[in-house]
């Protein structure tokens, strides 16, 4: 029995229980949306937003390591590759927001833009059948990137490894860019708009720094799991976990950055159209929320990456990975829920049903899709520098 056929072996019960959690979650969800519509839909959208964020992640980073090169991303890569084929999947999942759009946004409420004046000056974009017309754009480009990158890769015949590492740095030059274009339109409209008179120039790019940490969090964690069988173990070396962890760490530092520039700006400037924003997410409890988010978010992984032991430890790594994941839920919440409840910090059931309910259904396919290549590139540009990192380090 070969190493994927192995692998597909073990990873069965965790696909069927995935399914399970993902099918039992969903009907869950069901209900909720049929009962409680104005609990489901902003529940859904963090939800949604979560585990996008991870397989956008996944697809920039890949974008990225075909430009760059280099050993570090050889081991994430066949799991990033696995991850970002869920997109078809996601743009299944972002559907039933498409029905609670009056519930989400004002923008959508009937006649709420003409008795809005400023608002009004915005009909133009904002209105369904537009937003509709922009996510179906979004999905279209992301999806086509991910099957022909995963297309291009799925060679082995060496003889073609310089012309197929050729072709893939070429759709990854535009495909970034087009990854950038993309990814701030959709915060606009699924995030931004939710209190449609404020706005700020850095919120695409808060939501980038996000999917970065989410991709490479994600990544550690199944590469960390994975590493007993295939080929993860030979590549998986303490080298190579440091280089993870020091992306990861500059990841953090970005999304840090670029949240408190973006505090720090809206402050100071004091305009009514902006400071409200910050406001619904300092009343209450939120704010407690926001000080466990500059903590957590920033302040402990960063304290930790900087140390070079829990680079290299596995166990250590997977710790601050997975408390980064659990931090991007609630940044998330933080940044979408205030909008529903803006004296104070409340959730419903649903807020932590939707996010099991998707990720079981993300993990199932997840894991069926893993085991479809061999668990490294083999045939590339860049084997023989692997192969000689992984004698060095040993």
């Amino acid at each position: 029995m070969n190493n994927t056929s192995a692998l597909s072996n073990i990873l069965a019960p965790f696909r069927l229980w995935s399914a399970v959690v993902g099918v039992a979650g969903g009907l869950l969800c069901t209900a909720g949306w049929y009962f409680f519509p104005a609990q489901f839909f902003p529940a859904w959208l963090v939800a949604f937003l979560l585990w996008l964020g991870i397989t956008l992640g996944s697809l920039a980073i890949v974008m990225l390591h075909h430009l760059t090169g280099g050993g570090w991303g050889m081991p994430i890569r066949r799991i990033q590759e696995a991850t970002f084929i869920n997109l078809v999947l996601m743009a299944v999942l972002f559907l039933p927001l498409l029905t609670g759009l009056p519930i989400l946004y004002l923008w959508a409420q009937p006649g709420a833009m003409e008795a809005d004046e400023i608002l009004a000056r915005k009909i133009q974009y904002l209105n369904a059948p537009f937003f509709q017309v922009r996510a179906a754009i979004y999905f279209s480009i992301w999806i086509l990137l991910a099957f022909v990158l995963n297309w291009l890769s799925a060679g082995t015949r060496r003889e073609d490894d310089f012309v197929r590492q050729r072709r893939l740095a070429l759709v990854s030059g535009p495909g970034l860019v087009l990854w950038a274009l993309t990814v701030t339109f959709a915060a606009v409209d699924w995030g931004m708009s939710l209190e449609p008179h404020w706005y700020s120039s850095m919120y695409g790019v808060l939501f980038m720094g996000g999917q970065g940490v989410s991709g490479l969090a994600a990544a550690i964690i199944a590469a960390v799991v994975l590493r007993r069988y295939a080929h993860w173990p030979e590549h998986l070396t303490r080298d190579r976990l440091n280089d993870l962890g020091n992306l990861l760490l500059a990841f953090v530092m970005f999304w840090a950055y670029v949240s408190f520039m973006q505090f720090l700006i809206i402050w100071s400037a004091n305009l009514p159209e902006e400071t409200p924003w910050y406001l619904h997410r300092s009343a209450g409890l939120w704010a407690w929320i926001a000080i466990g988010l500059a903590v957590l978010h920033f302040f402990t992984p960063f304290l930790l990456l900087l140390w070079r032991q829990t680079k290299r430890k596995p166990q250590w790594l997977v710790g601050v990975a997975a408390l980064l994941l659990v931090m991007r839920w609630i940044d998330l919440t933080w940044l979408v829920m205030p909008t529903f409840s803006p004296d104070g910090l409340y959730l419903s059931w649903l807020n932590f049903v939707a996010p099991v309910a998707i990720g079981g259904l993300w993990l199932a396919v997840f894991a069926w899709r893993l085991p479809a290549r061999a668990a490294l590139p083999m045939h590339e540009v860049h084997e023989e520098e692997e192969v000689h990192g992984i004698q060095h380090a040993r």
